[in-house]
């Protein structure tokens, strides 16, 4: 979601869109940063992966790296970032807790539990 913007762009990248400096709402710019995965080429190709930036905001500042515009961010890790850390090949996240924003996940299809 770009700043300023009323709804997000779907199926292009920013910079496909030739939006290069746009601010986006949520950008990858801490660790921990939580985004949908999907194949580098095929913008539509997402499914239900999701990965984390495992690495500190100055290595990746907000709007200025390739990650922005290119990858759907979801939130951040707020509490426990070490164990986020220690995460391997196999483990399983039994739990994952939204703590604000719940009002903006949105899916006409179905009705989100509160």
């Amino acid at each position: 979601m770009v700043n300023g913007e009323k709804s997000p762009f779907y199926g292009a990248t920013l910079e496909e869109l030739g939006l290069y400096k746009a601010q986006t709402r949520l950008p990858f710019n801490a660790f921990g940063t939580m985004a949908m995965a999907r194949e580098e080429f095929e913008n539509n190709s997402a499914s239900s992966q999701v990965f984390w930036l495992l690495k500190e905001s100055e290595l990746t500042p907000s709007n200025a790296n390739i990650l922005d515009g290119r990858y759907a961010v979801f939130g951040y890790i707020t509490e426990n970032e070490d164990y986020l850390a220690d995460l391997k090949v196999g483990d399983v996240i039994e739990s994952i807790q939204v703590v604000s924003g719940l009002d903006n996940l949105v899916n006409p299809s179905y009705k989100i539990a509160r």
